[in-house]
């Protein structure tokens, strides 16, 4: 609590700047008086010193006695303190000055202006009079948003915001129950086609969707000064009796994070310890990259001689394709499937079974693997994974991990239906957490009823959403690939992806 907290306390009705009674106040837990305690000074302008011998209580002031007795949640900051407001009362292009000079950091606006949405403003124009050409800067909207949401979360040197479309896919019958897919995207057809998708697959007695495994993963690289040393940790760690030491210490950083495995790699004297955990309803790299510090900090005192090269070795592996994520997961390891009607292949997806089987081998397994893809096995399940992510508040660039998956299609019912799964190990999603917590993104994750965190079963809505993204990868793999066998892609692109001018 600073000084400047504390003085709308003082409400007696005159200007205070300097005293020579004793008052205490606590400052940072020190007791300060007198001199100390009043000696803000307004860098604007000079109060005029109030002698002692002038001021008059009022019958409704608040006696030294009765000062001395309060505690720091007695006093409430008052926004309207002359001291308080010292920056905040200087006029805009005052302001802009100071941001040019670099008295005023640009990254503290918030905070000494008291007022997000103008220290937007301010910065806007920092930076349009720091560019060398004119620049619309309407056309990129700022007011009517809770900044307050954003600071110190999700973005800094905020200068507006991006609005996206946002459409709806379904419903889709998923796992018995019906689910809408919000999508926020640019790319037309893409809502519409993986409607046409949950369309199909809902007519068709919908989809199943399961969790066969979940864990976020984490693996910090470490060095040792001969490959002697980097197998004994790798050893040591092996060791039943050592690996509850590791469990135990990670486990005590979090309620939710609970240590599933740790695996090692060595690569000459340098040792990869990759740590895998379940993290509930959160997408838990914070919560796992705190855990692995202070595992690191206890294998340390085992093995002096370890130098830590990096909480991240790059085998976690995030936002980077690896085989690693395809082989052993990370996030959400989901499969979904569905058998769809022969004569709603034919009917609402204007093509055949056969064309269907026959194209996705040429297309996503062959072609897939001539490409040399790792997770690629599939026509466009990123498309729907990046739309879904940027609805619901996740991180869009874990879309890299997010979207391996590999479909499959087959004849079945002698021949007169279609059999179709996704299998996808590596979906990273949290309904807390990141973005998940602001106003659009919140309101689109209740849509799917998958809010926050579930206190019940920990893990249950980040599980739930995983299933509707693998879910609503089904149904656009399937739309997709039907207007591919059928030739209708480029026709419903330039129907609904051209901007009418």
């Amino acid at each position: 609590m600073s000084v400047r907290e504390l003085l709308p306390f003082f409400k007696w009705g005159f200007s205070l700047r300097r005293s020579n009674f004793l008052v205490p106040i606590l400052s940072n837990n020190v007791i300060v008086t007198g001199e100390e305690a009043v000696s803000y000074q307004d860098p604007r302008k000079t109060v005029p010193v109030v002698p002692f011998s002038d001021f008059q209580a009022s019958s409704t002031s608040p006696t030294l006695a009765s000062l001395s007795t309060l505690s720091v949640s007695d006093v409430k900051r008052s926004p309207l303190s002359p001291l308080d407001n010292a920056i905040s009362m200087l006029t805009n292009d005052e302001l802009v000055v100071r941001v040019e000079q670099g008295s005023l950091p640009q990254y503290k606006l918030e905070t000494e202006l008291n007022d997000c949405t103008r220290a937007v403003e301010i910065r806007r124009q920092v930076l349009e009079r720091s560019l060398e050409r004119e620049v619309e800067m309407k056309g990129l909207p700022y007011v009517d948003f809770d900044y307050n949401k954003v600071l110190g979360a999700c973005c800094e040197n905020v200068i507006g915001y991006i609005p996206l479309p946002v459409g709806v896919a379904g419903p889709l019958l998923l796992n018995g129950a019906s689910v809408q897919i919000p999508m926020a995207t640019t790319e037309g057809c893409l809502v519409a086609s993986t409607h046409r998708g949950c369309k199909a697959i809902t007519q068709s007695g919908g989809a199943r969707s399961c969790i066969i495994s979940r864990g976020m993963t984490r693996a910090p690289v470490v060095r040792f000064g001969d490959v002697m040393r980097a197998v004994e940790l790798s050893q040591w760690v092996e060791d039943p009796a050592n690996y509850q030491l590791v469990k135990t210490t990670f486990d005590s950083t979090s309620r939710f994070a609970k240590l599933i495995n740790v695996k090692t790699t060595i690569a000459g004297r340098s040792v990869y310890l990759r740590f895998k955990s379940d993290t509930g309803d959160a997408m838990g790299m914070n919560m796992i990259s705190k855990g692995v510090e202070k595992v690191l900090d206890v294998i340390q005192t085992y093995f002096a001689d370890m130098e830590i090269m990096s909480l991240s070795g790059n085998m976690c592996t995030d936002k980077k394709p690896s085989a690693i994520n395809w082989l052993e997961g990370r996030g959400r390891s989901v499969v979904a499937d569905a058998v769809i009607s022969g004569e709603i292949v034919e009917k609402l997806l204007k093509t055949s079974v056969s064309a269907m089987v026959e194209l996705n081998q040429s297309k996503n397994l062959v072609g897939s693997a001539m490409a040399g893809s790792v997770g690629g096995f599939n026509a466009h399940a990123s498309n729907v994974v990046t739309a879904v992510f940027l609805a619901t508040g996740q991180d869009p660039a874990q879309n890299v991990e997010s979207s391996n998956c590999i479909t499959l299609m087959e004849v079945t019912n002698e021949g007169r239906d279609l059999y179709i799964s996704v299998t996808m190990p590596s979906i990273e999603v949290g309904t807390v957490g990141g973005g998940t917590f602001l106003p659009a993104q919140s309101t689109c994750l209740d849509l799917i009823n998958v809010k926050g965190a579930s206190y019940d079963k920990p893990g249950s809505n980040a599980d739930q959403l995983a299933r509707i993204v693998a879910g609503g990868v089904l149904a656009g793999e399937l739309s997709l690939m039907a207007a591919l066998a059928a030739g209708h892609l480029m026709k419903s692109h330039l129907k609904y992806n051209r901007a009418k001018s």
